[in-house]
């Protein structure tokens, strides 16, 4: 548990963010760092968590710095939440940066958009709140309904439920296969829109 002077300390960072002008607020079995000017950091450790607006992260250690605590960095059995959205991630590290609000996964990854009802794995995700674009790199496989797409390089654009694959994309729907330079799936109708040495198997 968090001493007083420790509680006394995150009570004051979690305050100190009216540029960015977000509630902010974290805790921790254990908390270090300092506030000297330039050299801004706080790690968090055992049972981490922080909330900044409506993302929620948990982590076994969290580093946050930068002016206003705008980077935020975690590491180990890392889970969140963007809350409003519903959209849910894992990864073995994630980096964020509040104020441009974009979040970079590294190691094994998964995002899921209940919504949209799409579940996304990579080694490397990039997802730009703001823009509500995702972008997914290296052994990239993704999961809606009965189809299964797979590609090294994957673009999902959330308002428009477009995803767009490349680097030997393939995709399943059902017993059907479908392979091209890039590929094409709109995820609203599951239409699939096959571009450059196209090829495919369709079962009756």
């Amino acid at each position: 548990m968090l001493n007083r002077a420790a509680a006394l300390s995150l009570l004051v960072i979690g305050l100190a963010v009216p540029v960015l002008g977000e509630t902010f607020t974290f805790r921790a079995d254990r908390m270090t760092g300092g506030r000297a000017s330039g050299k801004e950091i706080t790690v968090l450790s055992g049972n981490a968590e922080v909330r900044s607006d409506k993302l929620l992260l948990k982590a076994e250690r969290i580093e946050l710095h930068g002016e206003d605590n705008q980077f935020i960095d975690c590491t180990g059995n890392v889970w969140g939440r963007e809350e409003d959205k519903d959209i849910l991630f894992q990864t073995d590290r994630l980096r964020y940066d509040r104020k441009l609000k974009i979040a970079r996964l590294e190691g094994n990854s998964s995002l899921e958009d209940k919504k949209n009802e799409l579940v996304a794995k990579g080694r490397y995700i990039e997802y730009d709140d703001q823009a509500e674009v995702t972008v997914f790199q290296i052994s990239v496989r993704l999961f809606k309904d009965t189809m299964v797409c797979r590609s090294e390089y994957a673009i999902y654009r959330r308002n428009e439920k477009l995803l767009d694959l490349s680097g030997f994309p393939v995709v399943y729907k059902k017993s059907d296969e479908f392979r091209a330079d890039r590929i094409r799936v709109d995820l609203d109708t599951d239409d699939v829109t096959m571009e450059g040495s196209v090829s495919g198997s369709i079962k009756d």
